[in-house]
């Protein structure tokens, strides 16, 4: 095994169509772009990867386009040649001679991970020490701006039996509009259905004082990120201040993030997204962190096509108590897919392949059909 090397990695930009408009407060999108990493061995063995972020640079420092400039320059090279078994390895000569990058970095993990599952003829859960189940819960985001069409959405969504818990994206408008907005909602799916609300990032300290009080005398379940990601203290000081749980987000992107926000208190739940974190051994490293500082988990997402999505599924997967579910709905959104078999959703639950690697194949015709040339 040890003479196995990478031989190439090739990278392409997909376009996926979206079934509608995504609103959130930094960006609206109307279709989906993935940096898709094919990293070939000397035994045959293809591994797939996936770099996928929201907005072009709206959400963060790394763009679709960066990142196939950033792995065809700087990373490929790097890498190839050298022996493809040991991921850990890659990684440290990864991390040593490039900085930052943490999506480019984990869409190569994934792909070292897939072709070492395929070669041992294992999931990526059972390279990561074994999975303690083969479905996830998966929450919904209804983020169409349209409180009429929301209520709407959701209902036909519980009545097809899809999904229970259901995430509101606010922060474009002023806060009473979106204040507004959740409350009418959280009445008309009922008090029994769980409502989260992400603000991602759009309100001062202040105007999230206020605003928190309204939602979580409405009823609301959870607050995501309601305050920009640098200001760790105001998030500590929102999660003691109130009964409804707080939740990092954007704040808690790497190892060092969680370590410090677990150590103040900044938020009584962490989303893990593998992408902000660098791989899936830095997601499992947040997750350990966060239970030995009694803080709850929830399996967060960059919107990912399925190569991502199912990535993050595995990590998720051998995580024993994940309180909070996850929203890996990202394939969900997606008109159109560059798998042979999509992943499956019902009963408010995705089932993860058990297949070796990421469990999945591509649809070369697919990839052809919505490659940007």
């Amino acid at each position: 095994m040890k003479d196995i090397l990478i031989e190439k990695i090739e990278t392409l930009i997909i376009d996926l169509p979206t079934i509608r408009p995504h609103h959130l407060s930094m960006a609206v999108m109307r279709n989906q772009a993935m940096v898709i990493v094919r990293l070939f061995c000397s035994d045959g063995i293809e591994g797939l990867g996936e770099a996928t972020t929201i907005g072009g640079l709206s959400y963060g420092d790394e763009s679709p386009e960066g990142m196939k400039l950033t792995i065809d320059t700087y990373i490929a090279p790097l890498l190839t040649g050298k022996p493809a078994w040991s991921t850990n390895a890659i990684m440290a000569l990864l991390n040593y001679n490039i900085q930052g990058n943490n999506f480019a970095k984990a869409a190569i993990e994934t792909a070292l991970l897939d072709a070492q599952g395929k070669r041992l003829g294992v999931s990526i859960a059972d390279l990561l020490g074994g999975a303690v189940t083969q479905t996830l819960p998966v929450l919904w985001t209804l983020a169409s701006g349209d409180t009429d069409k929301d209520i709407q959405e959701a209902h036909e969504l519980m009545a097809k039996g899809r999904h229970q818990t259901f995430k509101l994206k606010v922060g474009r408008r002023d806060p009473n509009m979106d204040i507004a907005h959740v409350i009418a909602i959280k009445r008309g799916v009922g008090e029994a259905v769980k409502v989260t609300v992400d603000v991602n990032q759009a309100w001062s300290e202040s105007v999230a004082k206020l605003g928190i009080q309204k939602l979580q005398n409405a009823g609301v379940d959870l607050i995501e990120q309601p305050i920009v990601k640098t200001n760790f203290e105001g998030l500590a000081r929102l999660s003691s201040y109130f009964r409804v749980p707080i939740m990092a987000d954007e704040a808690v992107a790497t190892v060092s993030d969680a370590f410090k926000l677990a150590k103040i208190g900044g938020g009584s739940v962490f989303a893990l997204k593998t992408s902000k974190a660098g791989g899936l051994s830095n997601i499992l490293k947040q997750a350990a962190i966060a239970q030995g500082a009694g803080i709850s988990l929830y399996g967060g997402t960059m919107l990912e096509g399925t190569i991502g999505t199912l990535a993050s599924a595995h990590a998720f997967s051998t995580i024993p108590n994940l309180d909070w579910g996850t929203e890996l709905f990202g394939p969900l959104l997606l008109t159109d897919d560059i798998v042979k078999k999509r992943i499956t959703y019902a009963n408010g639950v995705m089932e993860i392949p058990q297949e070796p690697g990421l469990g999945i194949e591509l649809d070369l015709n697919q990839v052809e059909k919505y490659k940007r040339k």
